[in-house]
């Protein structure tokens, strides 16, 4: 993001908010949105957090989401400057301590109660179904601009996983069905000394719970089935549907959530390398990230 038009973003919510300037602390930045922390000549602070699509639209699901009772940030004010979004947001401080399973589970109990918002983008079970094939879409167009061109191996799995949509998603609007939050992990989890706050709402959607479940260990490892089960079950004694633990798709409820939820970052991934990061530069580590999670999406989804 550009220095001045990142300065304008912020005159523009200090204008809102009546303030004149701020101290700016960067607490995480990348190409396509940042976070900062604003501290104030009186002492009070603020974060400042920016984005551009696909993540510009979560004032609306912080707003949302608060409206209808889940623990957020309040927003205090927002700005849309040239296409990117900025937001000023209440400031938590420093976490207690992290977040751990307990509390990963007792978070998404409470979001996955939460009446689905109409607003939200939707993934049902044609749209899981459709991951592979808009995946293989995006191989299309990066190939026409001379791109992945060694990647036939990425396009031999994704026509298998294509094939086998059909039969591996049903179960997709089994309970919990609603909101998911999209980047459920301990970090987006803030634990302070007045309880705990969900953060990062940029891509939430209403879709299957379990994506959220199977995304709370991260992706980096290898997808372990067995934590995932014992979440699952910690999930259903924190108050969650029993459902949660049956099973799907043919497979079991930790199976169908991890391979689901890699097929989803995979479209992802794809997407973000042909359209929101369109750089070649980039290619050999999203090729290498895609290979990975493609090789555990065949294995888990039993394809």
């Amino acid at each position: 993001m550009e220095t001045s038009l990142n300065a304008d973003l912020l005159d523009n919510l200090l204008t809102i908010t009546g303030r004149s300037s701020a101290v700016r602390e960067q607490v995480r930045v990348w190409s396509m949105s940042g976070v900062e922390r604003l501290t104030f000549t009186d002492g009070t602070t603020a974060i400042f957090k920016y984005a551009k699509k696909p993540f510009d639209r979560e004032e609306r699901a912080l707003q949302l989401a608060r409206t209808l009772g889940v623990p957020v940030p309040a927003v205090h004010a927002s700005a849309v400057v040239d296409g990117w979004l900025g937001m000023l947001l209440e400031d938590f401080g420093a976490p207690a301590r992290e977040a751990d399973d307990l509390d990963g589970a007792t978070a998404a109990v409470v979001l996955h109660r939460t009446c689905t918002a109409a607003t939200l983008p939707v993934l049902d079970r044609e749209g899981l179904r459709r991951l592979p094939s808009r995946a293989l879409e995006h191989l299309g167009q990066l190939r026409k601009a001379e791109r992945w061109q060694d990647a036939d191996d990425v396009e031999d799995a994704l026509d298998r996983i294509a094939q086998a949509a059909e039969a591996r998603s049903t179960g997709t609007t089994t309970a919990p069905f609603g909101w998911v939050h999209s980047e459920f992990h301990p970090t987006s989890l803030h634990i302070g000394e007045r309880g705990w706050r969900l953060l990062d709402f940029a891509r939430a959607f209403t879709g299957p719970g379990l994506l959220d479940l199977a995304s709370w260990h991260g992706t980096i490892e290898p997808p372990h089935p067995v934590c995932l089960r014992v979440f699952l079950e910690q999930y259903v004694s924190a108050g969650g549907t029993p459902d949660a633990l049956a099973s799907r798709g043919g497979l079991t409820a930790e199976n169908w959530a991890l391979g689901w939820q890699r097929m989803w970052a995979v479209e992802w991934f794809m997407e973000q390398a042909v359209r929101w990061i369109n750089d070649p530069a980039t290619d050999p580590a999203y090729i290498k990230v895609v290979r990975r999670h493609l090789i555990d999406v065949l294995h888990l989804l039993e394809i």
